[in-house]
């Protein structure tokens, strides 16, 4: 009896491998006009399959079992609709460690890790990151800033405030995946609203998008990003005139106040907490620039006690 012929439309597909899953899926993103498709394919399938860029290479032919093939197709899908890899994935490589993130926080980015840079560079500079310095984040989100810090300065003591509940949660994961939970707290409040006592370092980086330039931001910002971590306002400094009147009970005399900055921003930040009077001469106050030369963080030195 001849053998039975079984149509190419049914019979069952060998299991993909990890290195053509991949490269499969880097040509549909490259035919889509996302900018690194490779990148982006690698990170979907590995994470699908919970395997590391290591074990990657010691086994690139490692099938993928249906259930990881699923999610794969559901990630890559999701990708070709403009969401970031970071959002699909829920977490972000930051400083030196990888963070959790959720709808209700702002995808950290490059830029902001110079304030990391910046408050370890004047702390070192004043021999101060062996202390026990108090530090505050304001609007903290995912918890990325301070939690970055308290791993730099194993002596220091944190505390994170944000409007948003959602986003405490995730900072107090965070939190907990980095063994800090004994070194920060978390308060849901407005900037500094129901917080008491006095910093070393206080740090935010605020809502400084202008609102009529929300529409003109890149889609996966636009799209994605929580709007309340977006908009800054009319003129996009609106947190920082909150921040300068609001937060003079935090600071002390020799306290570091470092505000992440929107391109051309930064010399109007300082007038914002020059005549809130925050700083007198000018070398109290000192700009930061990232790596594409933006002036990205103001730093205010607080030279006097608040009256």
């Amino acid at each position: 009896m001849p053998e039975a012929v079984i149509s190419p439309a049914v019979r069952l597909a060998e299991p993909p491998v990890l290195r053509i899953a991949i490269a499969g899926l880097a040509r549909r993103f490259s035919d889509a006009g996302i900018a690194t498709p490779e990148i982006d394919a690698r990170s979907i399938v590995l994470n699908a399959c919970g395997l590391s860029l290591e074990s990657y290479l010691l086994s690139p032919d490692h099938p993928l079992d249906a259930a990881e093939a699923r999610t794969v197709e559901v990630c890559a899908e999701r990708r070709l609709a403009g969401e970031p890899v970071s959002r699909i994935l829920g977490k972000r490589a930051f400083w030196a460690n990888e963070y959790r993130i959720s709808p209700a926080v702002l995808d950290p980015r490059q830029d902001t890790e110079t304030l990391i840079e910046t408050a370890l560079g004047v702390l070192e500079e004043e021999g101060r990151r062996g202390q026990a310095l108090r530090i505050v984040d304001l609007g903290t989100g995912s918890g990325c800033i301070l939690l970055s810090l308290l791993a730099e300065l194993p002596e220091a003591w944190g505390l994170g405030t944000d409007l948003d509940p959602a986003a405490l949660r995730i900072a107090r994961e965070n939190a907990r995946e980095r063994s800090l939970t004994s070194r920060c707290a978390f308060v849901c409040n407005d900037w500094s609203a129901a917080v008491g006592g006095e910093f070393d370092v206080i740090l935010a980086n605020p809502p400084y998008i202008r609102r009529d330039d929300i529409a003109r931001l890149a889609a996966e910002v636009r799209n994605f990003d929580p709007p309340l971590a977006l908009d800054g306002g009319l003129d996009g400094l609106d947190a920082y005139r909150s921040i300068a009147q609001d937060c003079r009970s935090l600071a002390k005399a020799g306290s570091w106040m470092l505000l992440e900055a929107g391109m051309g921003q930064a010399a109007e930040i300082v007038t914002i907490f020059r005549e809130a009077g925050w700083c007198g001469g000018e070398e109290a106050v000192r700009s930061y620039a990232d790596l594409a030369g933006v002036n990205r963080v103001v730093a205010i030195k607080r030279q006097t006690a608040p009256r």
